[in-house]
């Protein structure tokens, strides 16, 4: 399904880099850390929800997978088997992959997937970063089942700009459901509509005690009083934003996506898929009466159906059956419980974690993010609105993967036929976004990128649609962090919006919402050679093409360039 990739035209000047890459790669800086070893066999296990029993992919037999622990510069090396009939990748979202730019992991992007029957080894160090991350499969709709915690500890004697937590544990959210989701997303691919939503949100994998059958399939936390603890939140659910609370408790936010905050006290989050959350949660000083749900419903503004239900976990200060308090969580549709918390988020901005704003910009984008419609196919009949097909775009190009990795086409110069460089900067005709829609919804398809010049200095304005209803799209961009500057409801004015932006300590993310009926604004420095997707993180709408990717073109030192691809890499 692919073309042969020819190796053997090496220049002298391609063999002298790679020796200088070698040189680099055994340098002191490099090799600071310790390598840890890590073996995913990816393969079905008999998993039994909601007294459902379902044959699923996990890893090791586990669902949810393996925790992976390392330390700030540590080398991390996963191999991968796969013993599924169905092809997969796996992305460690987050992970900026400097210099490891081929194992970023998503399918026809940085590699080819690995088939059935086959294995990879994914090697990457971890550069300048610490917190929570986490990994996932990055091919169709995988991840519903195949994720973990990816936790990056400070170096050793660095510690937290924090008090010391008595205990660390993650709080993963999830979705499940009772039929195959591969099979949900094929069906709704091939008539247009909107796919089944899921049966449960997870907490850990469990869906708890507020569903039928499940009291038994509950997450207990165990706390001992006056004690403080660091949990990790991680929103892996496919489709779904999560407000999360622990009923009678606060607890303090002290990093967004592996960055370092501003201490926030609250009783409420917001958090969408692809997105972690460190709180500290300091426990009562004395043994209550009770226990506590820590629950999570979802946030959304959309006119489809959804899973509006609730998942729970236990809060326990004794062994004791006692009563249970549920905590009170904000509506569906509370854009302004949302908007509360996102705007409250400010980066650290310390001497030790700075926030490095780029202050001036070199190139600046505006992108449309939202749903639209294709043609029904001649002679068929299709679900989505008004007998079309649903889709979803970037400056109205919905994205079609290519049949080898882009990673690859740009780096053997193999371009015609794979992407082409025309990606719109802007959308090619302006209405009123968040006004009436147009007549006409129907959206382009193609493989076109934007490429960037090495340290280019992007500002990035995202702006909902009303087309197909407004709602809250959470964008991902890989090989990157970036800092939200801005953000705020209704159509995006460059003449008095860009005034108001905070080039002092703007949170740092990588996964950002797009909020409802609004635009968010973005800035980073493209000091990362390769090709980066960024896409839209609820699932569903990545299926319908709302993504797009950034060529970040070779930087003049060698350990500013891209590397060549490893021997192993898996084949189209």
């Amino acid at each position: 399904m692919g073309r042969a990739l020819c190796i053997s035209h090496l220049t002298s000047q391609t063999l002298f880099y790679t020796f200088a890459f070698l040189v680099l790669a055994l340098s002191p800086v490099q090799s600071a850390g310790v390598t840890r070893h890590y073996k995913f066999n990816v393969r079905l296990e008999n998993v039994t929800r909601l007294c459902k029993t379902r044959s699923i992919p996990t890893i090791n037999g586990k669902f949810p997978g393996p925790k992976i622990v390392a330390r700030e510069g540590d080398r991390i090396v996963v191999h991968v088997i796969n013993h599924l009939k169905h092809n997969v990748t796996f992305h460690w979202h987050g992970v900026r992959q400097l210099q490891s730019q081929w194992a970023d992991g998503p399918a026809y992007v940085t590699q080819c997937p690995i088939q059935s029957g086959h294995s990879y080894v994914y090697n990457f160090t971890i550069t300048g970063q610490r917190g929570t991350l986490w990994w996932h499969a990055h091919l169709s709709w995988l991840r519903v089942h195949l994720y973990g915690p990816l936790i990056i500890l400070p170096k050793q004697g660095a510690g937290y700009p924090f008090p010391q937590p008595y205990k660390e544990v993650p709080i993963m959210f999830g979705e499940w459901f009772n039929s195959d989701p591969e099979a949900v997303i094929m069906q709704a691919l091939r008539t247009g509509g909107g796919p089944n939503i899921s049966d449960a949100y997870t907490i850990n994998g469990l869906p708890g005690p507020l569903y039928n059958c499940s009291a038994k399939d509950t997450f207990k936390l165990n706390v001992k009083p006056s004690r403080t603890y660091l949990l990790r939140l991680i929103n892996a659910a496919l489709n779904t934003e999560l407000f999360f609370s622990i009923a009678n408790h606060s607890f303090t936010v002290v990093e967004t996506d592996a960055s370092y905050v501003k201490p926030i006290s609250s009783n409420t989050l917001l958090i969408s898929p692809g997105q972690t959350i460190n709180i500290l949660l300091s426990t009562h000083q004395k043994t209550p009466n009770s226990s506590f749900l820590m629950a999570a419903s979802p946030y959304t503004t959309t006119i489809g159906t959804f899973d509006n239900t609730t998942v729970a976990a236990i809060l326990k200060y004794t062994a004791e059956n006692l009563p249970v308090i549920k905590p009170t969580l904000p509506g569906f549709n509370d854009t302004a419980a949302a908007t509360k918390f996102n705007t409250k988020l400010r980066s650290l901005a310390s001497r030790s974690y700075p926030a490095r704003v780029p202050t001036k910009v070199d190139r600046h984008f505006f992108f449309t993010v939202g749903l639209g419609t294709s043609p029904c196919p001649k002679n068929a009949t299709c679900q989505g609105p008004n007998g079309t097909k649903f889709a979803a775009s970037i400056n109205n190009v919905s994205y079609v993967p290519p049949s080898i990795a882009l990673l690859q086409a740009h780096y053997y110069r193999l371009l015609k036929g794979v992407f082409t460089v025309d990606f719109p900067g802007a959308p090619l005709i302006p209405f009123n976004y968040t006004g009436t829609p147009p007549n006409n919804t129907f959206v382009s398809h193609g493989t076109k990128v934007i490429k960037l010049r090495f340290n280019t200095s992007v500002e990035l304005v995202m702006q909902d649609t009303s087309i197909q209803g407004v709602e809250s799209h959470p964008l991902h961009l890989h090989g990157y962090n970036f800092f939200v500057v801005g953000q705020g409801f209704g159509n995006y004015d460059p003449n008095k919006d860009r005034a108001r932006f905070n080039l002092i300590d703007p949170n740092e993310r990588n996964t950002v919402s797009v909020p409802s009926g609004g635009w968010v604004a973005i800035r980073f420095l493209a000091d990362n050679p390769g090709v980066w997707l960024m896409h839209c993180h609820l699932d569903v709408h990545l299926s319908w093409g709302l993504s797009m990717a950034w060529v970040v073109e070779d930087g003049p030192l060698p350990n500013q360039k891209l590397r060549p691809p490893p021997l192993d890499l898996p084949k189209c």
